[in-house]
């Protein structure tokens, strides 16, 4: 009955630790599309402040080249967190359906062993190990 309740407990947390994965890259991936929206403004006033809008001018703005290199950076970032996401909400599936099979063999054999003996301790036994 323990070891039962004990693999529950595991695939719970696994489970859990998959959402929360999950969850944590979502709000990674929000946050540097976020900062990409704002870089790419501060790339654009930059511009239009010096009134120079091509990057291989040399009089280009220093600020928003350093600007547009953090901007291509963070958007390679998201593209690996992407990926990652991806890896992750299948792990989540994956510990999500062993959760619920172990749940349900679970809630089964506390079923059998509430249930009378009606039929001798042999069925009892062999439909434990199934």
């Amino acid at each position: 009955m323990k070891s039962r309740d004990a693999l529950v407990r595991l695939k719970r947390f696994q489970a859990e630790e998959c959402r929360r994965r999950v969850a944590q890259l979502q709000t990674m991936i929000a946050e540097f599309s976020r900062m990409t929206g704002d870089l790419d403004r501060e790339i654009a006033h930059e511009e239009q402040r010096a009134n120079i809008a091509d990057p291989n001018h040399f009089a280009y703005p220093t600020y928003a080249r350093a600007a547009r290199a953090r901007r291509d950076n963070l958007l390679r970032s998201v593209g690996d967190l992407r990926s990652q996401l991806a890896e992750a909400e299948s792990h989540l599936k994956d510990a999500s359906d062993e959760l619920s099979k172990a749940q349900s063999q679970e809630a089964r054999n506390r079923m059998l062993d509430i249930m009378p003996d009606r039929h001798g301790p042999d069925r009892r036994e062999a439909a434990r190990r199934v």
